[in-house]
C-alpha cells in the first residue's frame, strides 16, 4: 500500500479486454478510466485483446471435453489468464492494478505489485445466478474458484459495486469484513455530451399518450421484459394506458404485442441527444430481471432524472440509495403490485412532477466522477496518489 512520502506508483485499469476500448463490458472500464484520469486515481489502462487467443481457446475447450466431458471455461483458467496478460509487458517493477476481473491478473503476482479489485459479481455468483456453471465440470469449478479465494487474499482492497457481491466475497470466499467495501457505479454517460439538453418532463399519461414504461438492455428476457408486459396490462386493466418502451432488442427478437413499443439499439455515444430524449420521456425506467449483479441501466436513467422501478434480486437493490430514487419491490411482485403503486405514485401529477424535478437535482450522485471519489478514499487513505 502507499504510504506517506512514499514515491507514487502508476495504477493502470485491467478488465477482460480493452480497458480503453467504448465497446468493451458495455462501456463500463470506459468510463470509470475517464473519471479516473480526471481525478488522478488512474494513470492508464490496460488494452487487451481476448479475441486473439480464440485459437488457444478452441484446443483448450477441446482437451476440456476429452478430461471431463464437458467443454468451455476457457475464460476462468489460468491459462487464459497467463496469455491474456501476457499481451502486455508489465515486468515485475512496482505496479497498482485496478482490476474488474476477479482472476485476473492471475495469482500470485509480483510482490511488487499492489492489486486490487473493483468487480460486479463473485465468480460464484456468475456460476450459480447466471447459470453459467452448468457447461463447465464440477472439479474445475472448484479449482477457478479456490484460485480467485487466493486473489482476493493477496489483494489489497475488494470493492465491489453491490452490497450483493461484497456478501459474496465474505462469506463464500472467507475474506475478512474490513477489507470488502461497496461503491456502486456510475452511468455510462459522456457528461460533456448532456450539457444543454432539454430537461423535458413527460406529458400526464392519457389515452393519446400513454403511461411510458422503459426497458433498457439487450436481453429481453433475463432483464424482465415478458414482466412488462404483464404491468402495462394491469395499468390497462385499472384505467390507465401504458405501454412498454423497449431499447437495445432488435424488434424481430421482440415477441407481438400491442402494449410494447420496439425502439431498437440507441447509440448513446453517438447519438447522445436521442438517447436522452427518449429515456426523459418514459415515467419510470425498469429493472425486473430474473438475475442481475448490478444494474447499470438504473444508474443512466437516475442520472437523467427518471425514477426507476425495480425488484430486489442480486445487486439491483445497490442501484437505488433511496426510496426518492423510486421503487424497489419485494422479489417477483405480482403485477398488480406494482400498478397500483405506480398509479398512487402518479396521483397528483404535479406531485410526480415535482419529485422528478427534485430527483433530476441529484444527478452528480450517479456519476462516475462521484464512483472515483469514493474509490479514491478506499485506495488512496492517506492522500497520496498511487
Amino acid at each position: 500500500m502507499s504510504q506517506p512520502g512514499a514515491t507514487p506508483i502508476d495504477r493502470q485499469l485491467l478488465c477482460n479486454g480493452d480497458a480503453t476500448a467504448l465497446a468493451t463490458w458495455s462501456s463500463t472500464p470506459f468510463f470509470l478510466l475517464q473519471a479516473g484520469l480526471r481525478s488522478g486515481l488512474l494513470a492508464g489502462g490496460l488494452a487487451l485483446d481476448p479475441v486473439r487467443l480464440r485459437w488457444r481457446r478452441r484446443c483448450w475447450n477441446g482437451l476440456q471435453l476429452l478430461r471431463s466431458g464437458k467443454a468451455g471455461g476457457f475464460q476462468y483458467s489460468r491459462s487464459f489468464a497467463r496469455a491474456l496478460m501476457g499481451q502486455v509487458d508489465l515486468g515485475e517493477a512496482p505496479l497498482a492494478l485496478l482490476s474488474h476481473f476477479p482472476l485476473l491478473p492471475p495469482q500470485p503476482w509480483p510482490p511488487s505489485w499492489r492489486v486490487d479489485f473493483y468487480i460486479d459479481a463473485t465468480t460464484r455468483q456468475v456460476f450459480e445466478a447466471y447459470g453459467k456453471g452448468a457447461r463447465l465440470a464440477p472439479g474445475f469449478q472448484r479449482q477457478v474458484l479456490e484460485r480467485e479465494r487466493q486473489a482476493y487474499q493477496q489483494a489489497g482492497a475488494i470493492v465491489c459495486m453491490s452490497r450483493w457481491a461484497a456478501d459474496s466475497v465474505i462469506s463464500d470466499y472467507g475474506i475478512e469484513a474490513a477489507r470488502v467495501h461497496v461503491v456502486p457505479g456510475g452511468a455510462n454517460l459522456d457528461g460533456a455530451a448532456l450539457v444543454g439538453l432539454p430537461e423535458q418532463m413527460p406529458a400526464p399519461p392519457n389515452a393519446s399518450e400513454p403511461l411510458r414504461l422503459g426497458f433498457l438492455g439487450k436481453e429481453w428476457q433475463r432483464k424482465g421484459g415478458p414482466f412488462l408486459l404483464q404491468l402495462a396490462e394491469a395499468l390497462a386493466a385499472r384505467g390507465q394506458p401504458a405501454v412498454v418502451r423497449a431499447v437495445g432488442p432488435a424488434a424481430a427478437t421482440l415477441p407481438p404485442h400491442p402494449l410494447l413499443q420496439p425502439v431498437g439499439f440507441l447509440d448513446k455515444a453517438n447519438h447522445t441527444a436521442r438517447f436522452v430524449a427518449e429515456l426523459r420521456s418514459w415515467h419510470f425506467g425498469t429493472l425486473f430481471s430474473s438475475s442481475e449483479a448490478f444494474g447499470i441501466s438504473n444508474r443512466e436513467c437516475l442520472r437523467l432524472g427518471v425514477p426507476v422501478l425495480s425488484h430486489a434480486v442480486g445487486g439491483i437493490a445497490s442501484t437505488l440509495p433511496d426510496g426518492g430514487c423510486g421503487q424497489l419491490f419485494a422479489p417477483h411482485p405480482e403485477a398488480t403490485t406494482v400498478a397500483d403503486w405506480i398509479l398512487s405514485r402518479l396521483t397528483p401529477y404535479p406531485a410526480y412532477l415535482a419529485w422528478r424535478a427534485g430527483l433530476a437535482l441529484r444527478w452528480r450522485e450517479f456519476t462516475w466522477e462521484a464512483t472515483v471519489e469514493q474509490l479514491q478514499a478506499i485506495l488512496e487513505p492517506s492522500g497520496t496518489q498511487g
